[in-house]
């Protein structure tokens, strides 16, 4: 986020490309979903898909698109404190834009199953098997207290295959420094119209909608 380009610059020069782009910038929009609400079904309800996509995601876009605004005129005024009181809502809709845009495009009716290639022998290098993998990433994402997301992401620097939590709508790359591969979302909004208080049973169902393909080219591109 441009506030951190703020406090990182060491001369004024480097200001000028983060405050342009701020200025100039297009409203975040709500993407589309590439299916249809009741597509996954039955393994998540269309209900459940239509209010976390049209309501829950629309309104983190909505609330990023205002923070923003606010943060320019912030800047606009060089007021350093306004800044700094924006970055939780930067952080907590901006994440909250950035994970579900990942999420929906990792779901998919055709999906399930295992992966293939080398996502696939990524997986068996880096947990021993893909049962041990799905074992590890489950658990990870039962335990996580309150609200937050279970990931598998990728390590750049150590060319190697991670799974992490993430409390609240903290994104991952922007707080672990890990590249977002797959995401689950285990906010009580993502499942408990369905599945109630039991995330085990949620979290069992969501295996037989991963997209594989989509997960895979994200990891083939950022090897690149």
């Amino acid at each position: 986020l441009p506030f951190f380009f703020f406090f990182f610059s060491r001369s004024s020069a480097k200001l000028v490309a983060p405050l342009g782009c701020l200025v100039s910038r297009q409203k975040h929009t709500l993407p589309d979903l590439p299916y249809d609400y009741a597509a996954l079904e039955p393994h998540i309800n269309a209900e459940i898909m239509q209010l976390h996509h049209s309501k829950h995601h629309a309104t983190y876009v909505n609330n990023l698109n205002v923070a923003e605004e606010k943060y320019k005129e912030a800047l606009a005024k060089g007021d350093v404190t306004a800044q700094v009181s924006l970055q939780p809502a930067l952080k907590f809709n901006g994440g909250g834009h950035i994970n579900h845009t990942i999420f929906w495009t990792n779901l998919s009716p055709n999906g399930g199953g295992e992966p293939k290639g080398e996502l696939m022998e990524a997986i068996k290098r880096d947990f021993g098997s893909f049962a041990n993998f799905k074992e590890k990433l489950t658990a990870v994402s039962v335990g996580v207290q309150g609200s937050g997301w279970g990931w598998l992401g990728y390590n750049k620097e150590q060319g190697r295959l991670q799974i992490a939590a993430c409390a609240n709508q903290d994104p991952l790359q922007g707080t672990t420094g890990l590249i977002p591969l797959l995401g689950i979302d285990v906010w009580e909004h993502a499942y408990y119209l369905q599945y109630k208080n039991v995330r085990p049973d949620y979290l069992k169902a969501i295996w037989n909608v991963i997209n594989w393909e989509n997960v895979s080219s994200r990891y083939a591109a950022c090897k690149k």
